[in-house]
């Protein structure tokens, strides 16, 4: 049963193996050195090749191609083939030999496969290769071996972390290796020392790579490291210093004393069993006794003269000090009497910042209502008696009761405060310009703002109470919104509003995490907010949480960060909830501090949107022309550092930045220049492109990174430049720069259009901060908030405004209208229009949104 299917082989084979020479473009020659065909002799035509070495998996270790090999008896001809593609007949490098102990023919063919030929297939499957070989009986195919590009990260998942432990205890150190291929070997060094498990069974490293020493002893203090190597690179981790420590132990107590002439006897005992030792605890407990004597054990005494004189003395002791205390008390009441009565006169200190009859001249606008004589029938609505119980709570920070008027900040369009007749203050509306020097040298008093840079220019700041406002940094992108009433009525808070360098403040970054957003302080910490605030920030990812784990981190106070919000998956009951949009973050908190945003890429397709930009020089009079190009994060806070920083090297933007979405696939970033006029000009870079290394854009460590271009001229009468400056992720994204301009005509520096300038204030407090008048608002705020049965309520409202995947969140508020109207204020602030937002309402059908659109006569 078995000889037909041979007896078909044979005679099919010369068939099958001239067609396949025909089809794969091979000839074989006689005497061809690449020739992989060869006659078998007569007596070896029945067998079928047999594989004496078949190719086996290898990884190519930077750019170094490997070499596969197979070698078979008897064999006509051995080819290879890669993913499912013949190789190349040239490709091949052919050897034959004669088996000494057979005499049966031996045939050896080997390839090298490169860097460039498995990138190739990056991504879509593994790179594969198996040998095919050949015999006039049929064909054998060999095993396939997988070529893998072999690699090991930098950053560790997780690194082993400092301790201290008490003598004898058990101690674990994590340790999960850079991801690597192949797979990364783990060691322990102590003091730059191996730890060797097989030489001292005390220490135990487990199969996850966690080091465990059983039992600590003194000798095993000292600073540990976990080492991953594999093919490619050998990484250390950060020292973990492990302290073993003696707590102190008390000896034995000693004998009770003879009875003194106090009546009582003592005794006492040492920490010495053991001594406290590298950092342990002293004993606990007393260590000396002391007991009364029985009276037996006494000594007795008799009472004397002296006696007396001691208990005469001490009464007139007690009189003395009673006499004294009656007088304190008398001067106190009477000066008390005094203050009362000046603080009766001084009613006008606690009515500042008490909300007034107040109307909009114009939408967005406010003006101070017309004073009405005292006796008007509607006086009431003007003004509101003082509330004279309210007083300051404490906290970390600056904190102003109403009684506290001075040192307060004034206003750019005249006094923050303007007296009226009986006492009463009306506050008008404008932009806070308080002197940065003056707030920053009071607030540098306070723990909460020791931490921060002094960096002016990056911070905005303001006195703000229960009508709210708004803190901007200009052309950063960073705003916090401080809704009506989220600050207490009766209290005045000092609100600042920076952004980190990175410099200044380090967030650790674990893993394959990478800083998404700018890190943001607002201040002080600890304030009391009656609603959450919105902090806006730009973000750098794809926004598309399918690819992405963001967390929202915090810096608590003793300076370390932690997750306080995982992206996607917020609760209504935590103090913070993320709105995500395109570029931007809106975080509502109801508490103030650091923040960032940290992500962590699911997969390969994760993305994060990088900013190039390219500058050169204004001035050129040498034969040398340098380019500059700029990758850095997209966020409009880098990209106003690099500005400022070009401004003042007297650099000009060269071309419109472009945005390049780099991703997870561990590809460098390559640059390089084509296309320029020989005849003129010339590049002094030596390599055909330059490299910016993946880890060093990913890890985020710098703040921005740039590569230098430096193109020579054959003459200083050159000056027109035409040339194609191309960026890309390799296997990945990429853009390209067409550039056509004069070197010497085109000398402006940096310009201020493209900073995009703000021209906004910083500060904005109260009426003036916001779009939509505090009267309309609280109109609008009534109307919706209510249930209503066709569903022409806050809930229509937020889905018009595309917000519905908020809807349990608005819905956990106490006035979901106003949360929403919140995030519409700081969506819309610039371009903001509340003509649309009156439509919406009108569509809703609240012909309360007719308010908009009255004149100031009407209001």
């Amino acid at each position: 049963m078995l000889s037909a299917p041979g007896r078909c082989r044979r005679s099919a084979a010369p068939r099958l193996l001239g067609l396949w020479l025909v089809l794969a473009g091979f000839t074989s020659t006689g005497g061809s050195e690449h020739a992989a065909t060869a006659a078998l002799p007569a007596a070896f035509s029945d067998l079928l090749p047999h594989f004496l070495v078949e190719p086996e998996d290898e990884y190519i270790v930077k750019n170094k191609p490997v070499t596969l090999t197979c070698r078979s008896t008897p064999a006509t001809q051995i080819y290879f083939k890669c993913n499912g593609e013949w190789v190349h007949q040239d490709d091949h490098l052919i050897e034959r030999t004669v088996d000494p102990a057979t005499a049966l023919p031996v045939m050896q063919v080997t390839i090298e496969i490169t860097r460039q030929q498995v990138e190739k297939i990056f991504g879509l499957d593994e790179y594969w290769c198996h040998c095919v070989a050949w015999s006039t009986t049929g064909t054998q195919k060999s095993q396939k071996a997988f070529i893998r590009i072999a690699y090991l990260r930098k950053n560790f998942e997780e690194e082993p972390q400092g301790k201290e432990v008490a003598l004898d205890q058990e101690v674990l150190l994590r340790c999960h290796p850079p991801e690597g291929v192949p797979q990364a070997e783990v060691e322990w060094q102590r003091n730059e020392d191996l730890v060797d498990p097989a030489s001292d069974p005390n220490y135990f490293i487990t199969t996850d790579h966690n080091l465990v020493i059983k039992k600590a002893r003194l000798a095993d203090t000292g600073n540990y490291t976990c080492v991953a190597k594999n093919i490619v690179a050998r990484r250390k981790s950060n020292s973990a210093t492990v302290l073993i420590y003696v707590d102190g132990g008390w000896s034995e107590w000693s004998k009770w004393s003879a009875c003194g002439a106090d009546c009582s006897m003592w005794r006492s005992r040492e920490c010495t069993q053991p001594s406290p030792g590298t950092g342990g605890k002293d004993c606990q407990g007393l260590d000396l006794q002391s007991i009364n004597c029985t009276s037996e054990q006494c000594p007795q005494t008799v009472s004397g003269a002296e006696d007396v004189a001691l208990y005469v003395g001490m009464v007139a002791v007690a009189l003395c000090l009673t006499l004294l205390l009656i007088v304190v008390v008398m001067v106190y009441r009477r000066k008390k009497e005094g203050l009362d009565a000046d603080v009766a006169d001084s009613s006008i200190l606690t009515t500042g910042f008490q909300p007034m009859g107040i109307k909009p001249s114009k939408p967005g606008v406010w003006a101070p209502r017309p004073r009405r004589p005292p006796h008007s029938k509607n006086s009431h609505l003007l003004t509101i008696q003082p509330d004279l119980t309210t007083t300051t709570t404490s906290y970390q920070g600056t904190l102003r009761s109403r009684h506290d008027t001075a040192g307060k900040f004034s206003m750019t369009n005249g006094p923050l405060l303007d007296p009226l007749p009986n006492g009463s203050h009306t506050l008008h509306n404008g932009k806070l310009n308080p002197d940065p020097a003056e707030f920053v040298s009071r607030l540098s008093t306070q723990s909460y703002f020791k931490t921060l840079p002094r960096d002016v220019a990056n911070t905005s700041y303001g006195t703000f109470n229960f009508l709210g406002g708004r803190l901007t940094i200009p052309n950063t992108g960073i705003s916090l919104l401080i809704p009506p009433e989220a600050i207490p009525r009766g209290k005045i808070y000092e609100i600042y509003l920076t952004v980190q360098r990175k410099e200044d403040l380090r967030l650790p970054l674990a893993g394959c995490q990478t800083l998404l957003s700018p890190i943001v302080s607002c201040g002080p910490p600890g304030v009391v907010l009656s609603r959450p605030v919105i902090l806006s920030m730009d973000h750098c990812f794809d926004a598309c949480l399918d690819n992405w784990a963001v967390r929202l981190k915090k810096q608590n106070y003793e300076g370390a960060w932690e997750d306080v919000l995982l992206m996607g998956e917020e609760l209504v009951s935590e103090p913070y909830y993320c709105q995500l949009e395109a570029e931007t973050c809106r975080l509502f908190s109801e508490q103030l501090g650091t923040f960032a945003l940290v992500g962590e890429s699911l997969h390969m397709g994760a993305a994060k949107r990088l900013r190039l930009v390219l500058f050169s020089d204004a001035y050129c009079s040498t034969l040398e022309y340098n380019i500059r190009v700029y990758c850095m994060d997209d966020i409009q806070d880098v990209f106003k550092e690099v500005m400022q920083m070009e401004r003042q090297l007297g650099g000009r933007l060269i071309d419109e930045p472009h945005v390049l979405l780099f991703k997870d696939s561990y590809h460098n970033l390559r640059l390089s220049i084509h296309d320029m006029p020989q005849a003129h000009w010339r590049s002094k870079l030596l390599a055909g492109y330059q490299e910016i290394p993946f880890y060093h854009i990913w890890n985020g460590s710098q703040r921005y990174l740039h590569c230098t271009f430096t193109l020579e001229r054959l003459s200083l009468s050159t000056c027109e430049l035409t040339c194609q400056l191309c960026v890309w992720q390799v296997e990945g994204e990429g853009q390209s720069f067409a550039l056509d301009f004069n070197i010497a005509k085109d000398t402006r520096a940096v310009d201020s259009e493209f900073l995009l300038m703000d021209s906004n204030a910083t500060a904005l407090a109260g009426p003036s901060a916001f779009q939509i008048p505090y009267l309309i608002r609280q109109k609008i705020c009534s109307s919706l908030d209510a249930p209503c049965p066709n569903g022409a309520d806050w809930r229509m409202l937020a889905q018009r405004l595309k917000l519905e995947r908020h809807m349990s969140f608005f819905a956990s508020k106490a006035s979901p209208t106003s949360v929403i109207l919140d995030l519409w204020e700081a969506q819309h602030f610039h371009s903001g229009n509340i003509n649309q937002l009156a439509a919406v309402m009108a569509d809703i059908g609240k012909q309360e949104a007719m308010i908009f659109l009255v004149s100031d006569g009407e209001c």
